[in-house]
């Protein structure tokens, strides 16, 4: 074999691995950041606002042993609002110094994890979409949401409304999600064109 030959060979194989990793999962291959702004109807920010893409062929569920955590300090949960992917599983380690009482009774995911001090020695698996609100037995005051998405593009929005999320380019289906709506309220959902350098979303939220 000619000695050019045999050194391009190795450039080769990348860029045929390279084509058929493009042409499999065109989603990653393309994906850019969207900056996307959630305002209400007469356009003022909408903060703290849970933010999903429905992408066409992107994976439902989350990779296996995904964790995230919602802790409890000052009695208080801390985040108050939690988006998570199907199949993501939370832990609720608890920071203070008096023990808590967590639990939900929302279709979305029930559980029960009763007066405990530390880290529960096993997370919560959230195997459902849709929203889960979370309780203290013992702190009537604290409250919280789990957010529960087929989707692994989602975010929440900032003190401006604004949140950035990694999308491939294409047309797709946007959610919004407030606790104004409720737990049984799936998001208000609307199409979304990547390639703008903002894209305001106008929602009843």
């Amino acid at each position: 074999m000619p000695q050019h030959a045999a050194s391009n060979l190795p450039q080769r194989t990348v860029l045929r691995a390279m084509t058929v990793l493009a042409c499999a999962t065109p989603w990653l291959a393309w994906s850019a950041p969207q900056m996307i702004q959630v305002t209400t109807e007469a356009g003022q920010p909408v903060p703290n606002a849970a933010v999903s893409v429905l992408v066409k062929g992107a994976k439902t569920t989350a990779a296996p042993g995904t964790t995230k955590e919602i802790g409890q300090k000052d009695k208080a949960f801390t985040p108050n609002l939690l988006v998570i992917q199907t199949g993501t599983q939370v832990a609720f380690p608890n920071f203070d110094t008096v023990r808590h009482h967590v639990y939900s009774f929302s279709p979305a995911r029930t559980f029960e994890i009763k007066l405990y001090a530390g880290t529960p020695a096993a997370p919560v698996v959230f195997d459902k979409a849709g929203t889960a609100t979370l309780g203290c037995n013992i702190h009537d005051r604290m409250l919280a949401y789990v957010h529960v998405v087929d989707t692994p593009y989602f975010g929440i929005t900032d003190a401006q409304g604004k949140v950035s999320i990694d999308l491939p380019d294409g047309e797709h289906r946007l959610r919004v999600w407030t606790p104004n709506l409720g737990e049984k309220s799936p998001g208000v959902e609307q199409p979304l064109k990547t390639g703008l350098p903002l894209a305001i979303v106008r929602a009843k939220v």
